[in-house]
């Protein structure tokens, strides 16, 4: 074989490795952000749960909030409808968190109920949660921020764009307002 073939193979076998590397980077990166999600869906899980519990909680002491107690369930229901849509996920958790602050703020004005244990244990329940469900969205966007990376930079987004990998949506709050975390400490 002359010296050109072999330097021509040399070249396809290093840009098949290249391609072969970049492409396992990417399907890497879409588990990290995989994995990630489902951190976010457990926790999101549980707080749906815990959710029904504290509105029963709260009912009793203040009966006469039915629409607050309308507008937390209903909040609820929209978060659990939007599986799989990362953004519409976002937005439904937003409304449910503010939500959940006015349920707070309402049970503020009832020393009684803020007194009560059941209700001191969901509302650290809920805590616990809400830190939970923070360090799973940092880990999760962290995940996306490298898939995106990997996506569009040159080399890896020639790969990304045949093999149709896209760049990964953000689990981000809309407004300054839903920026603020409810405040569900124990008083």
């Amino acid at each position: 074989m002359s010296t050109g073939i072999l330097i021509a193979i040399g070249g396809a076998v290093v840009v098949f490795a290249v391609i072969v590397a970049l492409y396992n980077a990417l399907v890497r990166g879409k588990n990290m952000v995989d994995e990630a999600w489902s951190s976010i869906d457990v926790q999101l899980k549980r707080r749906h749960d815990l959710v029904p519990n504290l509105v029963s909680v709260v009912r009793q002491y203040a009966s006469h909030e039915k629409s607050l107690f309308e507008e937390v369930s209903a909040a609820r229901a929209r978060s659990l409808s939007v599986q799989g849509d990362v953004a519409a996920q976002a937005k439904a958790e937003n409304l449910l968190s503010g939500a959940l602050g006015k349920l707070f703020a309402i049970a503020e004005a009832y020393p009684e109920l803020k007194a009560s244990e059941n209700y001191r244990q969901l509302q650290q329940s809920l805590a616990t949660l809400e830190d939970e469900i923070q360090m799973a969205r940092r880990y999760y966007n962290g995940a996306a921020r490298e898939q995106n990376d990997r996506v569009r930079q040159f080399p890896g987004n020639l790969v990304a764009g045949f093999f149709h990998f896209a760049p990964v949506a953000y689990f981000e709050l809309d407004s300054s307002a839903e920026r603020a975390v409810p405040d569900v400490g124990a008083q």
